[in-house]
């Protein structure tokens, strides 16, 4: 697949600060692409700079095949933004304001429009104004997939939603995926999980990988070891790299694996320990191994 987000060296400082330190990634068009990351790690300076609202220090990244410093109206048809912070004009109803968008997109379809207000329940005739945050932000989806881009943007937009509106977002999403390549920045994990086919870690402006959501997934196991109550053992040498978290008594280790393979690890295992009574491994949700990653900083590759 083609890149449609591409970015090579990506660095932005603000004064002596570095908000961004030498962002190399490629999103493959089609894809579910998922920026995840604790607060304050970049993932909206990412974004700002890709759609050309920041101008990058150093390196580059290019939009759609275009450098995004260089994106214009014409690359605007095809991508479609929506933050947590989007400002809609208030005294618009939901219908006028798909009126009013219809003639800015050439490829505008006022089925599919109709049929994502039906879909998310929109009322026309209500002012943006009382609209609820979760219509707003139901309404804001709808407006950017009435047109078919070949982009969606979404910077944390499950935020403070209830769990339904996440839902029938989510819903939304799935059904334009494939159609329309997909770029969200959460920190909502579990959403995330859910419908993400890729997934990047950003953390202090550092990105620490992309991947596969179902590589990554299948790589991170909860691994507990039972030993003999007469086992001692001492892995200050011989503790892989890749386990993290280790929490130990006397009697059980237990510690997150993250290159995890069903026969390597045993194998591994049997080499660290002795006196194994039992191991357990458990998969992982999405939640855990970002806690596992976050408490254990440049300790995975």
């Amino acid at each position: 697949m083609n890149g449609i987000f591409r970015a090579t060296g990506l660095s932005k400082t603000f004064g002596k600060v570095r908000v961004l330190d030498g962002l190399d990634f490629d999103v493959p068009e089609g894809s579910i692409f998922a920026l995840i990351g604790p607060n304050g790690a970049g993932k909206t300076t990412t974004i700002k700079i890709l759609m050309n609202i920041l101008q990058p220090t150093s390196g580059e990244a290019e939009v759609l095949g275009r450098d995004s410093r260089q994106l214009g109206p014409g690359d605007l048809e095809n991508i479609g933004y929506v933050s947590e912070n989007q400002e809609m004009p208030g005294w618009m109803s939901v219908q006028y304001l798909m009126a009013y968008l219809k003639p800015f997109y050439p490829a505008w379809d006022d089925a599919r429009a109709r049929d994502l207000m039906d879909r998310f329940d929109l009322p026309p005739d209500r002012k943006l104004r009382h609209l609820s945050r979760g219509m707003l932000m139901k309404t804001a989806l709808a407006a950017s997939l009435a047109y078919r881009p070949r982009l969606l943007v979404m910077d944390e937009p499950f935020s403070g939603l209830d769990p339904l509106v996440r839902e029938e977002l989510i819903e939304g999403l799935a059904a334009s995926a494939g159609e329309t390549t997909i770029f969200v920045s959460s920190h909502d994990l579990g959403e995330v999980e859910s419908f993400a086919s890729h997934i990047g870690y950003l953390d202090g402006g550092s990105l620490r990988f992309t991947e596969e959501m179902a590589s990554l997934t299948a790589r991170f196991r909860q691994i507990e070891v039972t030993l003999d109550e007469s086992a001692t053992f001492d892995t200050a040498d011989r503790w892989p790299a890749a386990w993290l978290r280790r929490e130990a008594t006397p009697s059980l280790v237990r510690f997150v694996d993250s290159t995890f393979h069903p026969e390597r690890t045993p194998h591994e295992i049997g080499q660290v320990f002795e006196g194994v009574k039992n191991v357990t491994v458990q998969t992982m949700p999405l939640r855990a191994i970002f806690v596992a990653l976050a408490r254990q900083k440049g300790k995975v590759s």
